[in-house]
Protein backbone atom coordinates (compact mmCIF):
# COMPACT_ATOMS: atom_id res chain seq x y z
CA UNK A 1 0.00 0.00 0.00
CA UNK A 2 1.29 3.60 -0.60
CA UNK A 3 -0.53 4.67 2.34
CA UNK A 4 -3.01 4.24 5.03
CA UNK A 5 -6.55 5.41 5.36
CA UNK A 6 -8.24 6.13 8.91
CA UNK A 7 -11.22 7.52 9.56
CA UNK A 8 -13.90 7.63 12.65
CA UNK A 9 -16.24 5.51 14.05
CA UNK A 10 -18.57 8.57 12.79
CA UNK A 11 -18.40 7.13 9.53
CA UNK A 12 -21.50 5.04 9.98
CA UNK A 13 -20.20 1.69 7.59
CA UNK A 14 -20.27 -1.58 9.07
CA UNK A 15 -16.70 -2.44 11.21
CA UNK A 16 -16.52 -5.17 8.61
CA UNK A 17 -16.35 -3.30 5.42
CA UNK A 18 -13.87 -1.14 7.07
CA UNK A 19 -11.72 -4.04 8.07
CA UNK A 20 -12.06 -6.13 4.00
CA UNK A 21 -11.63 -2.22 2.55
CA UNK A 22 -8.29 -2.00 5.09
CA UNK A 23 -9.97 1.37 6.73
CA UNK A 24 -8.93 1.71 10.69
CA UNK A 25 -11.05 3.54 12.44
CA UNK A 26 -10.66 5.14 15.68
CA UNK A 27 -13.45 4.97 18.38
CA UNK A 28 -15.38 7.56 19.60
CA UNK A 29 -16.48 7.48 23.30
CA UNK A 30 -20.38 8.06 24.16
CA UNK A 31 -22.46 8.42 27.37
CA UNK A 32 -25.50 6.28 28.25
CA UNK A 33 -27.04 7.49 31.21
CA UNK A 34 -24.06 8.26 32.50
CA UNK A 35 -22.05 5.68 31.98
CA UNK A 36 -19.32 6.12 29.63
CA UNK A 37 -18.91 3.51 26.91
CA UNK A 38 -16.43 2.78 23.56
CA UNK A 39 -18.36 2.32 20.32
CA UNK A 40 -17.86 -0.74 18.58
CA UNK A 41 -19.59 0.03 15.66
CA UNK A 42 -22.13 -3.25 16.11
CA UNK A 43 -25.15 -4.16 17.65
CA UNK A 44 -26.69 -0.47 16.99
CA UNK A 45 -30.62 -1.90 17.76
CA UNK A 46 -29.50 -2.19 21.49
CA UNK A 47 -28.44 1.49 21.81
CA UNK A 48 -31.51 2.51 20.06
CA UNK A 49 -33.85 0.37 22.50
CA UNK A 50 -32.01 2.39 25.31
CA UNK A 51 -33.16 5.44 23.88
CA UNK A 52 -36.54 4.73 23.39
CA UNK A 53 -37.00 3.05 27.44
CA UNK A 54 -35.32 7.17 28.05
CA UNK A 55 -31.95 6.51 28.35
CA UNK A 56 -29.52 9.80 27.49
CA UNK A 57 -27.06 10.04 25.13
CA UNK A 58 -23.97 11.85 24.42
CA UNK A 59 -20.97 11.97 22.70
CA UNK A 60 -17.40 13.61 23.31
CA UNK A 61 -14.82 14.79 20.93
CA UNK A 62 -11.84 12.61 20.10
CA UNK A 63 -8.60 14.78 22.10
CA UNK A 64 -5.30 14.94 20.64
CA UNK A 65 -3.76 12.35 23.13
CA UNK A 66 -6.47 9.33 21.48
CA UNK A 67 -5.16 10.46 17.90
CA UNK A 68 -1.48 10.46 18.79
CA UNK A 69 -2.19 6.88 20.35
CA UNK A 70 -3.88 5.98 17.61
CA UNK A 71 -1.22 7.17 14.46
CA UNK A 72 1.76 6.13 16.58
CA UNK A 73 2.10 2.57 15.65
CA UNK A 74 0.57 3.61 12.16
CA UNK A 75 4.10 5.72 11.88
CA UNK A 76 6.58 2.92 12.59
CA UNK A 77 5.47 1.76 8.96
CA UNK A 78 6.78 4.85 6.98
CA UNK A 79 4.38 5.14 5.22
CA UNK A 80 1.82 8.56 4.75
CA UNK A 81 -1.48 8.65 6.52
CA UNK A 82 -4.64 10.10 5.16
CA UNK A 83 -7.45 10.91 7.60
CA UNK A 84 -10.89 11.22 6.98
CA UNK A 85 -12.83 13.32 9.59
CA UNK A 86 -15.92 13.90 10.89
CA UNK A 87 -16.83 17.58 9.53
CA UNK A 88 -15.93 20.32 11.50
CA UNK A 89 -18.84 22.14 10.55
CA UNK A 90 -20.39 19.23 13.41
CA UNK A 91 -17.38 18.48 15.88
CA UNK A 92 -14.19 20.17 16.75
CA UNK A 93 -12.40 16.47 16.52
CA UNK A 94 -11.15 17.12 13.43
CA UNK A 95 -8.80 20.29 14.58
CA UNK A 96 -7.76 17.88 17.61
CA UNK A 97 -6.56 15.20 14.88
CA UNK A 98 -4.92 18.69 13.29
CA UNK A 99 -3.13 19.24 16.64
CA UNK A 100 -1.85 15.28 17.18
CA UNK A 101 -0.52 15.35 13.50
CA UNK A 102 1.42 18.10 14.16
CA UNK A 103 2.79 16.96 17.07
CA UNK A 104 3.81 13.32 15.91
CA UNK A 105 5.48 14.57 12.86
CA UNK A 106 7.69 16.78 14.53
CA UNK A 107 7.91 13.67 17.08
CA UNK A 108 8.66 11.60 13.38
CA UNK A 109 10.66 13.86 11.05
CA UNK A 110 9.79 12.73 7.74
CA UNK A 111 6.22 11.77 8.29
CA UNK A 112 3.16 12.71 7.00
CA UNK A 113 -0.42 13.02 8.23
CA UNK A 114 -2.95 14.70 6.12
CA UNK A 115 -6.27 15.02 8.38
CA UNK A 116 -9.30 16.12 5.63
CA UNK A 117 -12.04 17.79 7.26
CA UNK A 118 -14.70 15.86 5.34
CA UNK A 119 -17.30 18.82 5.65
CA UNK A 120 -19.66 15.86 6.27
CA UNK A 121 -21.81 13.46 8.64
CA UNK A 122 -22.31 10.33 8.88
CA UNK A 123 -22.03 7.86 5.70
CA UNK A 124 -21.41 11.26 3.64
CA UNK A 125 -17.59 11.11 5.14
CA UNK A 126 -17.51 7.05 4.85
CA UNK A 127 -18.34 7.21 1.38
CA UNK A 128 -14.80 9.31 1.39
CA UNK A 129 -12.52 6.69 3.05
CA UNK A 130 -14.02 3.98 0.46
CA UNK A 131 -12.98 6.12 -2.33
CA UNK A 132 -10.24 6.65 -0.47
CA UNK A 133 -9.30 2.89 -0.15
CA UNK A 134 -9.77 2.83 -4.30
CA UNK A 135 -7.13 5.46 -4.71
CA UNK A 136 -4.78 3.72 -2.56
CA UNK A 137 -5.65 0.47 -3.91
CA UNK A 138 -5.19 1.45 -7.65
CA UNK A 139 -1.37 3.00 -6.88
CA UNK A 140 -1.90 6.34 -6.10
CA UNK A 141 -0.09 8.87 -3.65
CA UNK A 142 -1.09 10.10 -0.48
CA UNK A 143 -0.91 13.31 -2.26
CA UNK A 144 -3.06 13.01 -5.31
CA UNK A 145 -5.97 11.46 -2.91
CA UNK A 146 -5.85 14.31 -0.73
CA UNK A 147 -5.94 16.79 -3.43
CA UNK A 148 -9.00 14.76 -5.05
CA UNK A 149 -10.94 14.28 -1.68
CA UNK A 150 -10.45 17.74 -1.15
CA UNK A 151 -11.35 18.78 -4.27
CA UNK A 152 -15.09 16.67 -4.44
CA UNK A 153 -15.96 16.20 -0.93
CA UNK A 154 -18.40 18.94 -2.19
CA UNK A 155 -20.35 16.77 -4.58
CA UNK A 156 -21.54 14.43 -1.53
CA UNK A 157 -25.09 15.13 -0.99
CA UNK A 158 -27.47 13.83 1.88
CA UNK A 159 -30.82 14.34 2.90
CA UNK A 160 -32.32 13.71 6.04
CA UNK A 161 -35.99 13.62 7.85
CA UNK A 162 -37.22 11.77 10.40
CA UNK A 163 -41.19 12.06 12.10
CA UNK A 164 -39.40 11.99 15.43
CA UNK A 165 -38.86 15.10 16.85
CA UNK A 166 -38.17 14.30 20.81
CA UNK A 167 -34.58 13.26 19.98
CA UNK A 168 -33.91 16.52 18.02
CA UNK A 169 -35.43 18.32 20.97
CA UNK A 170 -33.09 16.89 23.55
CA UNK A 171 -29.95 17.32 21.39
CA UNK A 172 -30.86 21.05 21.00
CA UNK A 173 -31.24 20.62 16.98
CA UNK A 174 -34.66 21.99 17.11
CA UNK A 175 -36.50 24.08 20.07
CA UNK A 176 -39.15 22.83 22.58
CA UNK A 177 -41.67 25.06 20.72
CA UNK A 178 -40.70 23.18 17.68
CA UNK A 179 -40.88 19.89 18.73
CA UNK A 180 -44.89 20.00 20.37
CA UNK A 181 -45.97 22.07 17.19
CA UNK A 182 -44.29 19.57 14.77
CA UNK A 183 -45.41 16.58 16.28
CA UNK A 184 -49.19 17.87 16.70
CA UNK A 185 -49.33 19.30 12.86
CA UNK A 186 -47.09 16.00 12.11
CA UNK A 187 -44.25 18.36 10.60
CA UNK A 188 -40.93 16.32 9.33
CA UNK A 189 -37.85 18.61 8.53
CA UNK A 190 -36.14 18.08 5.66
CA UNK A 191 -32.09 18.51 6.46
CA UNK A 192 -28.46 18.55 4.79
CA UNK A 193 -25.32 20.15 4.83
CA UNK A 194 -23.80 23.38 3.79
CA UNK A 195 -20.33 23.45 1.82
CA UNK A 196 -18.87 24.18 5.05
CA UNK A 197 -20.67 21.13 6.52
CA UNK A 198 -23.14 23.02 9.28
CA UNK A 199 -26.28 21.32 9.46
CA UNK A 200 -29.32 23.16 8.27
CA UNK A 201 -33.41 22.64 8.25
CA UNK A 202 -33.63 23.34 4.98
CA UNK A 203 -37.49 22.52 4.68
CA UNK A 204 -40.18 21.68 6.75
CA UNK A 205 -43.06 19.55 5.42
CA UNK A 206 -46.39 18.15 6.97
CA UNK A 207 -46.60 13.77 7.26
CA UNK A 208 -43.59 11.46 6.15
CA UNK A 209 -45.36 10.20 2.33
CA UNK A 210 -45.20 14.01 1.31
CA UNK A 211 -41.51 14.93 3.12
CA UNK A 212 -40.24 11.64 1.36
CA UNK A 213 -41.86 13.27 -2.00
CA UNK A 214 -40.25 16.46 -1.80
CA UNK A 215 -36.60 14.27 -1.23
CA UNK A 216 -37.06 12.64 -4.12
CA UNK A 217 -37.72 15.81 -5.96
CA UNK A 218 -34.50 18.02 -4.36
CA UNK A 219 -32.38 14.33 -5.36
CA UNK A 220 -33.61 14.48 -9.06
CA UNK A 221 -32.42 18.29 -9.46
CA UNK A 222 -29.03 17.49 -7.35
CA UNK A 223 -27.98 14.65 -9.34
CA UNK A 224 -25.32 14.31 -11.81
CA UNK A 225 -24.73 12.25 -14.81
CA UNK A 226 -22.70 9.62 -12.61
CA UNK A 227 -25.61 8.16 -11.23
CA UNK A 228 -25.81 5.44 -13.09
CA UNK A 229 -22.55 4.21 -12.20
CA UNK A 230 -22.68 4.50 -8.80
CA UNK A 231 -23.85 3.20 -5.29
CA UNK A 232 -26.73 4.99 -3.36
CA UNK A 233 -26.28 4.68 0.85
CA UNK A 234 -28.98 5.07 2.51
CA UNK A 235 -28.37 4.93 6.58
CA UNK A 236 -31.07 4.81 8.72
CA UNK A 237 -31.29 5.16 13.16
CA UNK A 238 -33.13 1.74 13.26
CA UNK A 239 -36.09 2.19 11.17
CA UNK A 240 -34.94 -0.95 8.45
CA UNK A 241 -38.11 -1.45 6.48
CA UNK A 242 -38.50 2.37 6.19
CA UNK A 243 -35.39 2.96 4.78
CA UNK A 244 -35.09 -0.40 2.35
CA UNK A 245 -38.53 1.67 1.38
CA UNK A 246 -36.86 4.86 0.69
CA UNK A 247 -33.42 3.47 -0.76
CA UNK A 248 -35.71 1.52 -3.29
CA UNK A 249 -37.93 4.07 -4.26
CA UNK A 250 -34.88 6.27 -4.88
CA UNK A 251 -32.95 3.63 -7.11
CA UNK A 252 -36.04 2.88 -8.68
CA UNK A 253 -36.57 6.72 -9.80
CA UNK A 254 -33.27 7.75 -10.43
CA UNK A 255 -31.33 4.58 -11.93
CA UNK A 256 -28.56 4.45 -9.35
CA UNK A 257 -26.29 1.25 -9.68
CA UNK A 258 -26.99 -0.41 -6.56
CA UNK A 259 -28.19 0.62 -2.68
CA UNK A 260 -26.11 0.28 -0.06
CA UNK A 261 -28.05 0.12 3.80
CA UNK A 262 -26.37 0.61 6.96
CA UNK A 263 -26.96 1.79 10.39
CA UNK A 264 -26.41 4.98 11.79
CA UNK A 265 -23.99 4.96 14.80
CA UNK A 266 -23.96 6.52 18.39
CA UNK A 267 -22.28 9.45 17.50
CA UNK A 268 -24.80 11.02 14.98
CA UNK A 269 -27.41 8.23 16.81
CA UNK A 270 -26.79 10.50 20.29
CA UNK A 271 -27.84 13.54 18.34
CA UNK A 272 -31.00 12.40 16.30
CA UNK A 273 -32.29 9.40 18.08
CA UNK A 274 -34.26 6.48 16.98
CA UNK A 275 -36.39 7.34 13.50
CA UNK A 276 -33.83 9.36 11.01
CA UNK A 277 -33.35 7.89 7.41
CA UNK A 278 -30.81 9.89 5.08
CA UNK A 279 -29.75 9.78 1.47
CA UNK A 280 -26.08 10.00 0.26
CA UNK A 281 -24.91 10.10 -3.02
CA UNK A 282 -22.18 12.12 -5.28
CA UNK A 283 -24.18 15.09 -7.46
CA UNK A 284 -24.00 18.57 -7.90
CA UNK A 285 -21.52 20.63 -5.56
CA UNK A 286 -23.71 22.03 -2.04
CA UNK A 287 -23.69 25.23 -1.70
CA UNK A 288 -23.43 27.92 1.31
CA UNK A 289 -27.31 27.57 2.02
CA UNK A 290 -27.05 23.42 1.27
CA UNK A 291 -28.91 23.82 -2.55
CA UNK A 292 -30.14 26.02 -4.79
CA UNK A 293 -33.50 24.64 -5.81
CA UNK A 294 -36.67 25.72 -5.35
CA UNK A 295 -39.97 25.07 -5.18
Amino acid sequence: MSFIVTTDSGCDLPLSLLQEREIAPIMFVYTLDGKDHRDTMENYHEFYECMRAGQIAKTSQINPYEYEDFWRPMLEKGEPIVHIALGSGVSSTYSNGVIAAEALMEEYPGSKIFVIDSTLCSTGYGMLALRAAEMRDAGCSAEECVEWLNEHKINVNTWYTTDELLYLRRSGRCSRASAIIGTALNICPILNLDSEGHLIVQERVRGLKKTIARIHEIIGSTLDESVSEQTLYICHSDIEEKAKEFGESLKEEFGFKDTYYTYIGTIIGSNCGPGLMAAFYFGKPRTMKGYTTER
